[in-house]
């Protein structure tokens, strides 16, 4: 994939130094949004490594740690559609830095706290400020790179989430295998991040434009990036390409099954592992980390994958990853008994399940435009996020009655569902700007 290694220009750019900086600009960019969004993920899926210690020390039932998890999942989905529409107005470098900030304080308050209620509402916090790490990101990749490209330059970005889950759930599980308390795995990560926000803040900038660059020529949409968004053309131009496309309908159902099934893995994996295959927590720890570093290739290969064999149909590339995450949680479920196999299917099904996880924003995005690409994918985000309803306290609520067995069972059949949605969507044209300009 050396094909993939370096961006490309605007086709528009003739002269060779202003070329080079424009290279300069959207792989800065590009590191910038990898480097910021994975320290998100550190004051993010850092509760999941501290939940068998809460239960334990603070008498939590699972039912409560899932009501977690929901409440969590379900804010930050509507954070993530609000700030979608807001994002579209703003300049990320100053949204993004600011939401990192705050789930900084969420996190620091989450581990000075004791009772339900309060553990509850510094979550809920979280959830919401957490809403503000991807709108911006996904107006950045728009703004800075072709639509031709885009499945392919998103989902390098798209790394981040894995490399940050996995990097801060093997940190997470360093701090409690060490006996430094569940307390530290909200109050270290929110030491990193308060650095890492430094740094974003002197890494990005907005548009090219900002920087004194051309914007990036779209056959069918002219330049927009100084356009008015508070009028009636601009809200109905967002009504047809967004809340009446039939399609990006379809991947938000579609993304709603496809995050249960991450978050099922993500949030359960070291209590599941510990407690159903009888694993320790530095080998859930290690379990989770694989599902993560093998999504970095699947999403990897996924979107490379779409843009070179179905021309940026991100929805087909998707039917295929679903199969594959389905039949590896199906074998997780039935077969995995030691922490080799276990890691395995683990292995498989996060190289399966990012691919759609990446794809599903991206394909929103190009069917949106870059005009209304942050409140597309701010849409299927927050369907996505609804999944918690199920992922976190439906799923406690289960297995708390029946056990983890029939939990799984129920997550593999939510998984064929996702894959009839993303069916019904193969159709789907690769991008919205000739019927942006119609």
């Amino acid at each position: 994939m050396s094909s993939v290694t370096m961006p490309t220009t605007p086709p528009t750019i003739d002269d060779p130094a202003t070329a080079r900086r424009f290279r300069y600009w959207q792989l800065r960019t590009l590191i910038a949004a990898m480097f910021g969004y994975a320290a998100f993920y550190f004051v993010r899926k850092n509760l999941s490594f501290a939940m068998p210690d809460m239960e334990a020390d603070l008498g939590i039932t699972k039912a409560a740690l899932g009501g977690f998890l929901t409440l969590h999942g379900m804010l930050y989905g509507v954070s993530r559609f609000v700030n979608g529409m807001w994002a579209d107005r703003a300049n990320p470098r100053y949204f993004m830095v600011a939401g990192l900030m705050l789930s900084v304080g969420a996190n620091v308050f989450f581990g000075f706290s004791s009772t339900v209620l309060l553990l509850g509402v510094a979550w809920m916090i979280n959830g919401w400020v957490q809403g503000m790490g991807f709108p911006p990101v996904c107006r950045l990749m728009t703004h800075w790179f072709h639509p031709k490209k885009l499945a392919t330059y998103m989902s390098i970005w798209n790394t981040s989430h894995s490399i940050g889950a996995a990097v801060a759930g093997l940190f997470c599980a360093w701090i409690i295998h060490q006996g430094f308390g569940w307390r530290w795995c909200f109050f270290a990560p929110a030491m990193l991040c308060t650095a890492a926000g430094a740094i974003l803040f002197i890494m990005l900038r907005d548009t090219p434009s900002s920087v004194g660059l051309p914007e990036i020529v779209v056959e069918g949409m002219g330049e927009t990036h100084n356009e008015d968004k508070t009028t009636s053309e601009y809200r109905a131009f967002v009504g047809k390409q967004v809340f009446r496309n039939r399609y990006i309908w379809l991947l938000c159902l579609a993304n709603f099954f496809v995050y249960l099934l991450r978050f099922a893995v993500l949030d359960w994996g070291p209590t599941v592992l510990k407690e159903l295959k009888g694993f320790s927590i530095m080998d859930a720890g290690i379990g989770v980390g694989a599902f993560e570093i093998s999504g970095i290739v699947g999403m990897l290969i996924a979107g490379w994958s779409t843009d070179r064999f179905f021309g940026g149909r991100g929805a087909r590339t998707c039917v295929f990853c679903m199969l594959g995450a389905v039949g590896a949680m199906l074998v997780f479920w039935k077969l995995a008994a030691t922490p080799l196999t276990a890691g395995l299917c683990l292995a498989a099904a996060g190289f399966f399940i990012y691919g759609p996880q990446a794809l599903i924003g991206i394909t929103a995005a190009n069917l949106a435009t870059k005009r209304a690409a942050a409140t597309a994918a701010g849409l299927t985000g927050f369907f996505g996020y609804a999944s918690t309803t199920v992922s976190g306290w439906g799923l406690g609520m289960v297995v708390d009655r029946f056990g983890w067995h029939i939990g799984f069972g129920g997550l593999v059949a939510m998984g064929a569902i996702g894959t009839l949605m993303f069916i019904l969507a193969w159709p789907a044209k690769a991008h919205g700007y000739g019927e942006a300009s119609s």
